[in-house]
This record gives C-alpha cells, structure tokens and sequence, in this order.
C-alpha cells in the first residue's frame, strides 16, 4: 500500500472528530416563546420607561441633560391625552407673571404649531389679518413643538407695548410670513346688534361674567315679533354659569351641560330662565371655531326647538386643573368634560372619536352623539368672513313657519302649542276648529 494511502487512512478519524460536530450537528428546537395576555394595567409600561431613562443615561454618546429629557418625556405623554395638559418645572412655578397684555388671540397647541381658534375684535391680531384657523410656528424665533400649552399661552401675553413675532400661516390665502404685533391690554368687545326688516342678529365673542345682562339690555329693545338670531360664530372663552344665564334670554328652563369628572357622579347644569316675552323665532348661527361654554348654549337652544345654522362647533367643552407634584413642580390635567343638552360630546377629554363611537356602542348612545360638537340643521361650510347668511337664514325659517302652519293639528283657539321652545298661544282659523 502507498505511503500516502497510509497517511490518509491515519489522519481520517482526528479530521472526522473535529468535523463532525461542524457539519452533521444536531438540529436544535427553536426556543419557545411563551405569549403573555397583554396587561389590563394601564400604568405597566412604567417599568420600560425607567429601562429607557437608565440606558439614555448610561449609554448615550454625549452626557445627557437628564432633567430636560425627564421633563420632556411627561410633557408629551401629558399632551398625548389632550393638547391643553402641561408639565411645569418648579422652574415654571417660580416665573413671575409676564405682564397683563396681550395681542388679542385665543390659540390651541396642536403638536408642532398652534393653532388660532379666536381673534378678538380691534386687537392687535385682528388688525395684522389674523383670523380663526390661522396656524402659527414660530413663537419669536423658536418653534412651537417644545412649548406646553401653558407656556405657549404665557409667551403670548407680556407688558404693554412689548413686542412679540409670530410666524404665521394664514388659513385663507396659504401665505407664510413673519409679523411683529405689540401688545396692549385687550378690553372685550361688547356685544353686538344688527338691525335688519324682517330679522334681528345679536352675538358676543366670549362668555364672561356680564355677558347675560349686556343681552338682556339688547334684547328688550328689539321687535319681538321678528325672528332673532343668535350668533355665536366667533364665540369663545367664559364658563357654564355665564351661559346657563344666556341660554336663559332665549328658551325656558330646561337642560344645558352635563359635567363629566372621572370618580364623581355627572353634574348636571341647567338653564337659568329670564322670563322674557318670546321671539317670534329664535334661531343659532354658529361655527367650526365656535368653542367652549358657547357650544353649552347652541346645544340646549337645539334641544328646545331652535333651528342651529352654521357648521359643527369644535368640541372643546373641558376643564383643566392644576394638581401639585412631589419633585416640586405641577401638572394641569384636563379633567372633566361637559355632554350638551343633546348628549353631544362637547369636550373630546383627549379621546380620539372612534375611541367615542366604541364607547358610544357598547353603552347604546346614537353615533350622531358621540361625535364631538353641535351638529348644525343647516350646513353652511366654509363660511366667509364677508358673507351675510342671514337672506338665506331668513329663507329657511320662512319655509319652516310655512310647513307648521300647514300641519298644525285641529285645536281650540286658546289650546297652547310649542314654538322654538316656548309654549305660546297662537290664533288659528276658526274653519279649522
């Protein structure tokens, strides 16, 4: 035999015991991956976020500012449950007041902008073109992102004749610039009236404390046998005292909110009557940017039979509270919501709608309901500043007396009927009785 075969047949078994295990290795089973329910503990992803917070610390390229990533962390998962919630630092608490002026505007934090919800009459904003819709993204060189809510709105005020920029993208023409506005002190503007032929118009632009008394003055000096309209397009700010007294001017008594607190039983709120002589027709006119304690007031003259023109009201009827942390700083929570006299939602309390409509589901609400805001009758979308909706208004209630008086029921003469909800007697034909 040849010397290499020898060579060979010596050197097979220590290449086949070092090969072996390489080539022919026995399959092993995957490891098994037990599938865990998901837990019911809303507050369990705590544990993760301590994980997270130790590796940014430990692991981070560059030394983190801890404090500021802390901080940042709570401010966004507070805005991840409603926008108005806000984290502030013992820092923030010891800031002292800006200054009582302002430049007229009602703004919303949406994320990485702002967004103009209100622009007081003769204000600075409302002179620079500033109109609800309007976004704003930068807030005098920093952008909007990494302000709470309460910071945001503390920028905006300032002292008098102070001066603030505001990048701004206007709603209406898509225009992007940068406008400089002093501040001044903001006096509300008064109600106001418009006088027609055949129909009377009066609205406020907020629901603040004398707001109910302003109206009422208004209000008797007017001819109660024309329609009225009430509008609340512009309307934002003031509480549901204030307009449960407003509701009062136009409808009876009857339901205006119902506050929802988690942990307390819903507190309902009603209508404070005035006692007025009745309208001949009270009808609302509102709008996408009507918000707060005026959708309250929509809602319950809705209710009672007042045909509520315009498009759906913002759905922003919610409180916030500020409760004190342990560390030494605070956190204003967004904690109770109102439902209007119709059961709408009228404060989205940071749940999405479909969130609602699933909720609205299981418990039977109509899904009209568990929409956010006032639902108008008659849609008027996207509705100009310069446009007069009240030829068209006019129209519509005209139409609607026609067809009551067609389908009145045979009564007596001094039988009561419900008219925009109020019980009046009206005269009738005595062929019909």
């Amino acid at each position: 035999m040849h010397q290499r075969t020898w060579l060979s047949l010596f050197t097979f078994p220590v290449v086949a015991l070092f090969t072996y295990p390489v080539v022919f290795h026995p399959v092993q089973e995957a490891p098994r991956r037990e599938l865990k329910p998901a837990s019911q503990d809303p507050l369990a992803g705590l544990s993760d976020i301590q994980d997270v917070l130790s590796l940014i610390k430990d692991n981070y390229v560059d030394p983190p500012d801890m404090e500021k990533v802390i901080s940042g962390g709570i401010q966004a998962a507070l805005e991840r449950a409603h926008p108005l919630n806000a984290y502030l630092s013992p820092e923030d608490l010891r800031l002292p007041d800006p200054g009582p002026a302002g430049v007229g505007i009602t703004v919303m934090k949406r994320q990485i902008y702002a967004q103009v919800l209100g622009v007081t009459a003769g204000s600075p904003a409302a002179k620079a073109g500033f109109q609800p819709g309007d976004v704003i993204r930068k807030l005098d060189g920093d952008s909007i992102g990494p302000m709470s809510s309460w910071t945001l709105e503390r920028r905006l005020r300032g002292a008098t004749g102070s001066e603030i920029s505001l990048l701004r993208y206007a709603a209406a023409n898509g225009e992007l610039k940068k406008i400089t506005l002093k501040r001044e002190k903001i006096v509300p503007p008064p109600a106001f009236l418009r006088k027609e032929a055949k129909i009377n118009l009066v609205g406020v632009e907020d629901l603040l404390p004398g707001r109910s008394a302003e109206l009422k003055a208004m209000l008797q000096g007017l001819d109660h046998k024309l329609p009225l309209v009430l509008d609340l397009r512009r309307c934002t700010g003031g509480d549901l005292n204030e307009a449960a007294l407003v509701a009062g001017l136009f409808v009876g008594a009857g339901p205006l909110a119902t506050v929802q607190e988690t942990g307390k039983a819903d507190m309902p709120v009603s209508v404070v009557p005035a006692s007025l002589p009745p309208f001949a027709k009270v009808a609302v006119l509102q709008g996408p940017w009507t918000s707060g304690a005026a959708e309250a007031v929509s809602s319950a003259l809705k209710k009672q039979g007042a045909p509520v023109f315009g498009d759906r009201t913002m759905g922003l009827g919610v409180q916030r509270t500020r409760f004190p942390l342990r560390q030494g700083g605070a956190a204003e929570v967004v904690n109770k919501r109102w439902l209007g006299a119709g059961g709408e939602f009228l404060g989205l309390g940071g749940e999405k709608p479909e969130a609602l409509k699933a909720r609205a589901a299981e418990g039977g609400r109509p899904a009209e309901a568990s929409q956010p805001g006032v639902p108008a009758d008659h849609i008027f979308k996207n509705l100009k500043p310069d446009e007069d909706p009240l030829p068209k208004i006019l129209e519509i209630l005209a139409d609607k007396s026609k067809d009551a008086l067609l389908k009145l029921p045979r009564m007596n003469r001094r039988d009561p009927v419900l008219v925009s909800g109020l019980w009046r007697r009206i005269p009738v034909d005595p062929e019909t009785t």
